[in-house]
């Protein structure tokens, strides 16, 4: 199916007040978020994340600045048309109680007009797309849990195949172990289909593990710094960045760093093999770690997908990893 390009978000100064406020939810906001990149909005509560979402389908109006999808202001669109070609999920899910799952995917494609036999195809694109069987489009949001409700959140969200999606601490209510898995499935789907998507949390973790660029605000909606995962951990701008970013920001670091990107050791063919750890090229370095240490072994082999040698990744090249420039 042919699908609709990212767009380009652009926030130009954008400041937020509420009227009888003394204190601006946002004072002055700038950043560019480029097509088919996840940009995570993470701070402490009450920094103004939700509200940076919100002003970009105009569910709040700008009080002064401007929002730009692919270089056209939102403030000279239908506040409604708009909506319509921004997909949005958040944390309550918000499926309606009284329609079944594909009913309640096939709201904005209805909306816009589209055709039976084109909604039904789409939905059944979806369903498979989010990982959930077929027969599950006749069930109600009642019948399902909460990991469910999150998935068809989700695909109701990309119904109409828009260029954004705002997602809204969509994984917040969710169990740890259900969230992680939510929070893989979305990454694999987002290496599909290549949405801009503004995603809120308030946490790093999760920030770190779903961004491609993590914008870190603090009271007041104003930028503390604006990176990639890797430059925000390298690199706090900040006292404040480096508080909330966390004392454990090496083990972070660990998570982020596949395997293959260390300089491995070289394996002779007469290095001992016996007991040692068959490590995945691509998994985190983190996990290599916990193997060595599970292992009582100073060392692992690395292997490919194929199980073919690679090389030999030690404790110590771990260490020094941590110190190695980015």
């Amino acid at each position: 199916m042919h699908r609709t390009p990212a767009a380009t978000v652009e926030f130009v100064h954008v400041a937020k007040r509420y009227p009888g406020s003394e204190e601006a939810a946002i004072r002055d906001l700038s950043f560019t978020v480029p097509a088919g990149e996840v940009c995570v909005l993470v701070g402490p509560s009450g920094c103004g994340k939700t509200t940076a979402m919100r002003l970009v389908n105009r569910m709040i109006e700008l009080t002064s600045g401007d929002i730009l999808l692919d270089g056209e202001s939102i403030s000279g669109r239908d506040p409604a048309q708009l909506r319509r070609e921004i997909g949005y999920a958040i944390q309550q899910v918000g499926l309606f109680p009284h329609v079944n799952v594909g009913e309640n995917i096939a709201t904005v494609p209805k909306l816009l007009g589209w055709d039976r036999a084109r909604i039904r195809a789409r939905v059944d694109e979806l369903l498979e797309l989010v990982g959930l069987e077929p027969a599950m489009r006749k069930r109600y949001p009642a019948q399902l849990s909460g990991g469910q409700r999150q998935r068809v959140g989700v695909a109701r969200a990309l119904a109409a195949d828009p260029p954004l999606m705002l997602m809204d601490e969509p994984f917040g209510a969710i169990d740890p172990i259900t969230r992680v898995r939510l929070q893989d499935e979305f990454l694999r789907l987002q290496t599909e289909i290549r949405k801009t998507v503004l995603f809120v949390t308030h946490d790093i973790d999760e920030a770190i593990k779903v961004g491609d660029r993590i914008a870190v605000l603090r009271h007041g909606g104003e930028l503390a710094q604006f990176a990639t995962p890797s430059e925000l951990l390298m690199r706090p701008a900040d006292e404040f960045v480096e508080q909330f970013v966390g004392a454990d920001r090496a083990l972070k670091r660990l998570a982020l760093t596949r395997v293959r990107e260390l300089d491995l050791r070289v394996l002779m063919p007469d290095h001992d093999r016996d007991g040692h750890a068959r490590i995945d090229e691509d998994a985190p370095v983190r996990d290599a770690l916990a193997e060595l240490l599970q292992s009582g072994r100073q060392e692992g082999i690395v292997v490919d997908a194929q199980g073919r040698e690679r090389g030999v990744i030690t404790i110590d090249l771990i260490s020094r990893s941590l110190g190695a420039p980015q």
